[in-house]
């Protein structure tokens, strides 16, 4: 077996992990107890240096999108990873560490046969976690996946960061799962959409008549953008954005020069802002705030962000709406060529992409209450009935001791792998911290917890120079933090926080990791 001499105790802390070389494999060395132990250097998830991350709690948390994994045997513990880390064998010698250059093979652990039939409706981020997580779990069974697009399900966040902005094409952005995933794991990928879920009869019916009887559901649907409900809002230039056929239309709607006309001021619609501009598309946003994400982030960060913007060309139009939308050209093929304002104003636009949010994609449940807002309100295990589960834009869900519905990629990971273990009997709750990030004009925001109210802000650097920390607090209680070029001290926190954590605490260990 061979061993490589890669680093010495005295250089490995127990906050973070250590990057060294072995050959052209990058690894990470973290403590574990008194053991150290050796993964694979980068995230499956997104390839982010690990050793750029942190330690806390015996988990090793990716500086990017904070996926967790145990330090103790590299399992993965939270998403947006979906893989476990590659281990590699190690050795101590008189305080010196070894690594072996091989991969540890681990034998694959026999499944109980399993004639029940589990299905789950949606193939977005939510779907394609759960269907992972079951057969990571050991579910042997027949496993459907319904899914309304061609192609397996893909990284929708990359749409209004990166493709809009021609950073990346279109079918270019990036699988969840490759193709041969599905075969090799015996996920039945079905094309289709899904005209009816019988709750009561525990059955699928497709839009095409298929039938699908199940054991157990998990609805992963999403949200469907909400459309502007004005006249002209069905001109093949008026859009929303949520998939890579949105995306297309978008670009091809609008070029350098052109003028886009961005309804809301929703994370997604600044994020296509930011996008646009790059590309050198004129664009106007019509907000319905003075100041973004007042509510989420605070108003001295909401400021920055506007700021920002408007630094980069962005104009902010507030206190006026869209009354109507007129084209051009014959009956049969009008372009959009004004939008018309509540003000009387006639603004020349050549795009006009609606970001004024998502409505939960249930239309076709049957057999059990939604709420008012249409989502299907789960219990902390994300069961919503009999048999049947719910997971991310769709599931209000008890947080805090409130039930609410949080529109977070990631979360919707996290509701997926707790209703998979559930679904084979577990009794998993959700404990988690929620996590989101946005990027705007190359400033990239991690933000962690859900605050509804706070009555303190501590800032560590200043928001305006886009390098800061932020702690929102409550009764001395951090209950949520946002941060810009400090991914080390957020990634220890997205695990920290499963705890209450008071300001005075959580300052100490930000101190601590940046020593």
């Amino acid at each position: 077996m061979p061993m490589h001499r890669v680093a010495s105790l005295a250089d490995l802390r127990r906050d973070r992990g250590l990057q060294v070389d072995v050959g052209e494999k990058k690894i990470v060395l973290v403590r574990d107890g008194e053991e150290v132990r050796a993964y694979q250097g980068e995230c499956p998830h997104a390839g982010a240096p690990l050793a750029d991350g942190a330690v806390c709690n015996g988990r090793l948390i990716c500086p990017w999108h904070k996926a967790e994994f145990a330090v103790h045997d590299g399992h993965l513990c939270e998403p947006p990873a979906l893989n476990a880390l590659t281990r590699y064998a190690t050795q101590v010698i008189e305080d010196q560490i070894h690594v072996d250059d091989q991969p540890v093979q681990t034998d694959p652990q026999p499944r109980a046969d399993d004639d029940r039939c589990f299905i789950i409706i949606g193939a977005g981020a939510a779907g394609t976690a759960a269907a992972c997580a079951l057969r990571e779990k050991g579910f042997n069974g027949r496993l459907l996946l319904v899914d309304r697009e061609a192609r397996s399900g893909y990284d929708r966040t990359a749409l209004s960061k990166f493709v809009l902005a021609a950073d990346m094409e279109p079918d270019e952005t990036p699988p969840l799962r490759e193709e041969r995933f599905y075969d090799d794991n015996r996920i039945e990928r079905i094309l289709g959409e899904v005209m009816k879920l019988d709750v009561i009869n525990q059955r699928v019916t497709l839009v095409d008549g298929r039938r699908l009887a199940y054991d157990a559901a998990l609805i992963a649907t999403g949200g469907e953008p909400c459309a502007l409900p004005v006249i002209g809002a069905d001109l093949a230039q008026v859009l929303t954005l949520r998939c890579r056929d949105d995306a297309k239309k978008i670009l091809a709607a609008a070029g350098p020069g052109d003028h886009a006309l961005i309804v809301g001021d929703s994370f997604i619609a600044l994020e296509a802002a930011s996008a646009l501009r790059k590309q050198g598309v004129n664009v106007t946003v019509i907000a319905r705030h003075e100041v973004p994400f007042i509510k989420q982030l605070g108003e001295r960060i909401g400021k920055a962000i506007r700021a920002l913007h408007e630094a980069n060309g962005v104009l902010f139009r507030t206190h006026v709406e869209v009354s109507r939308f007129e084209g051009d050209g014959p009956a049969d093929a009008r372009r959009l060529n004004v939008a018309v304002l509540s003000n009387g104003e006639r603004m020349p636009v050549d795009l006009a992409l609606i970001g004024i949010g998502v409505a939960p994609a249930t239309q076709f449940i049957d057999g059990i209450a939604l709420e008012e807002d249409g989502s299907l309100q789960a219990d902390a295990g994300m069961q919503a009935g009999k048999a049947l589960w719910a997971a991310g834009d769709i599931a209000s869900f008890p947080i805090n001791g409130v039930s609410q519905r949080i529109e977070h990629w990631r979360l919707a990971q996290q509701h997926a792998r707790i209703a998979a273990s559930n679904m084979l009997g577990s009794d998993l709750h959700y404990n988690d911290v929620p996590y989101f990030w946005t990027f705007h004009f190359g400033k990239r925001l991690d933000c962690l917890g859900h605050a509804d109210e706070w009555d303190e802000i501590v800032y560590l650097g200043e928001p305006e120079t886009f390098s800061f920390l932020a702690l929102l607090c409550k009764q001395g209680a951090v209950v949520s933090v946002v941060g810009c070029e400090r991914e080390r001290e957020v990634a220890f926190l997205a695990e920290r926080l499963k705890q209450p954590l008071f300001k005075d605490e959580a300052l100490m260990l930000i101190q601590q990791l940046s020593q």
